[in-house]
């Protein structure tokens, strides 16, 4: 049986193919498009997923849709639309709730069912049917989809139930959301930016903030209203929020003062306090042991961290797509259930769900560009050899291998690596190669084997989602944030072989099994998808060398127009089709 699952028409959108309940393929449209978080309905993902599965559209059985598009159109007429625009093209659109279901036919090209499930289930769906429990806890929670903004459930042979939720306007993603709004970053987009930000705080103003929300009995809480608007119109907050803070909104783009970095630090501190009283009243509720975990929200690693430290819970699987990207998993893994009657339990530890690609066109254009590389085929040793020492050596190098990660992680197939016994290295990363904030933190990845020698872990991490103290803060300064924290990556050989082999060689050199990665992209940019985005964002950012496959570039022997062609020309390419690119260069 095969499911499609879209995720669509927010952000972030993405499809999932399952087979027999195996998840097989997935990807987001905006690896694609090279428009972040893109929401429109997945052509390119749902194209390379198919072919990435080896299946055709004929052999779709259902189609699983994230969200039911009647509910939340209800939703969205009762905050009036402010908006949307009242005339032009985009505005009578918004007010079909049929458009999901035309536009996965029309343009597509589907033409058997569709099931919808709700936003809330798609998020537990894709926490539960991965986890590899036997049965679970589930709790969900995000900005808002529908009108549920926060759920608690139970998975199990059964199936999921979900037995309360939160409802919107009352949402701590969107709590979370506003203070964003409120530092001067982007929502929907740079709430991670605020994560990283607090270690740098005291959390001074944690009981100020906690007039902004009420904590009730059970999984209740209620936002006070007088502070907020979520209408559309503007600013996420009043006046009101002003006066409470005594401070003004800083502006984008505006220095980081101390009590901005206060702020994030209480905001943090709001946030894990809530979500873990909620955990431990899930858990009374429930009776169960182990805690299914999805929605925006749970990308908050620091927060994973107390639950899964704190909370009543001998185990806890966080959905490593935990946004809307996931939905589309989770709502395809629910439709087969339904369909089939029974799913086989199985952990999901490997996200390298995405699209493989092929570097002969690589290789053609380096060699009629008159460009030097060297090609390791065949020789694999030497190329972790030369990677290694190119790393202790102090070069940054961009990996491209395999098949992408699905969802907001580079985990080793579109990484930009470098050394992180560096103390320089976090400045130089943030500053010359992605030119990002310099308060912005960099996870390790370790030999899972070694983890606990080097990082306060327990458990294994193979999606960074979760926080650990680094026992060695002076040999591994450049992945050891300010507070002596790391979100580490835990890496299996059996689960990633080379990256793994790269990981141990770099450790045989220098003692030290683990690397600073970080996503392979620029600032405001989706992670690469294919070898001519990894080649244009290499020419573009102050990386050392590339690695793709099994080719290896250095800076020093691309020719130097290259880096004024490619910034004249990326506007006009479709950046997802590798020839034109090539041809051009």
């Amino acid at each position: 049986m095969i499911i499609v699952g879209i995720s669509a028409f927010y952000h972030d959108a993405a499809c999932a193919v399952l087979a027999d309940g195996q998840l097989i393929a997935a990807a987001q449209e905006e690896r694609f498009t090279r428009r972040r978080f893109d929401p429109a309905v997945p052509i390119n993902a749902f194209r390379a997923c198919l072919r990435q599965a080896g299946v055709s559209i004929s052999d779709i059985d259902c189609v699983a849709y994230y969200e039911d598009p009647a509910l939340k159109l209800s939703r969205q007429l009762w905050m009036g639309f402010p908006e949307v625009p009242q005339s032009g093209p985009g505005f009578m659109f918004r007010f079909d709730a049929d458009r999901p279901y035309r536009e996965i036919r029309e343009r597509l090209g589907f033409t058997g069912p569709i099931m919808t499930v709700r936003h809330h289930e798609a998020h537990a769906a894709s926490a539960f049917y991965f986890s590899g429990f036997p049965e679970s806890a589930l709790m969900t929670a995000d900005a808002v989809g529908e009108w549920t903004t926060m759920s608690y459930g139970r998975g199990g042979p059964a199936g999921i139930e979900l037995f309360e939720e939160v409802s919107f306007p009352h949402s701590i993603g969107l709590l979370y959301s506003t203070i964003t709004s409120y530092l001067g970053f982007e929502v929907n987009s740079d709430e991670n930016k605020v994560m990283g930000l607090a270690p740098y705080g005291q959390p001074s103003c944690v009981e100020t903030l906690r007039e902004l929300v009420t904590d009730l009995p059970g999984g209740q809480f209620r936002l006070s209203l007088d502070y907020f608007d979520f209408s559309g119109t503007g600013r996420m907050f009043t006046s009101r929020l002003d006066d409470l803070l005594g401070m003004l909104p800083r502006q984008p783009g505006a220095p980081i003062e101390s009590a901005h970095e206060n702020l994030a630090a209480s905001l943090q501190v709001l946030l894990e306090d809530i979500l873990l009283g909620k955990a431990r009243y899930l858990a009374e509720v429930t009776g169960s042991e182990f805690l299914g975990y999805a929605g925006g929200v749970a990308l908050n690693c620091v927060a994973n961290s107390r639950i899964r430290a704190d909370g009543p819970f001998r185990d806890m699987f966080v959905q490593p797509a935990a946004g809307d990207a996931g939905g589309c998993a989770g709502a395809a893994a629910l439709v087969h259930h339904r369909l089939a009657g029974t799913f086989t339990r199985r952990r999901l530890d490997d996200v390298r769900l995405g699209p493989e690609y092929d570097t002969r066109d690589l290789e053609k254009c380096l060699s009629g560009a008159g460009v030097t590389y060297a090609d390791f085929a065949g020789d694999e040793a030497g190329l972790l050899a030369r990677a290694a020492r190119l790393l202790a050596d102090g070069q940054v190098i961009g990996w491209f291998q395999g098949r992408m990660e699905f969802g907001p992680r580079a985990l080793g197939s579109r990484s930009i690596l470098a050394d992180p016994r560096q103390e320089h290295m976090r400045d130089h990363v943030n500053s010359v190669v992605k030119r990002r904030e310099s308060f912005r933190p960099f996870a390790p990845a370790v030999v899972a084997e070694r983890g606990r020698e080097f990082f306060d872990l327990d458990f294994t991490s193979p999606f960074m989602l979760h926080t650990a103290q680094v026992r060695d803060r002076p040999g591994l300064p450049a992945v050891t944030h300010v507070d002596g924290t790391a979100r580490v990556q835990t890496v299996e050989r059996a689960a990633d072989p080379r990256f793994h082999g790269l990981l141990t060689e770099f450790g045989t050199i220098t003692g030290y099994p683990v690397l600073l990665n970080t996503s392979f992209n620029l600032k405001g940019e989706p992670i690469v998808c294919t070898p001519a985005d990894a080649l244009m964002c290499f020419v573009r950012s102050g990386l050392d060398a590339l690695v793709i496959g099994d080719l290896l570039l250095l800076r020093e022997d691309t020719p130097g127009r290259w880096e004024g062609l490619v910034d004249a020309v990326a506007p006009i390419l479709d950046r997802g089709i590798s020839g034109d690119f090539y041809a051009f260069i």
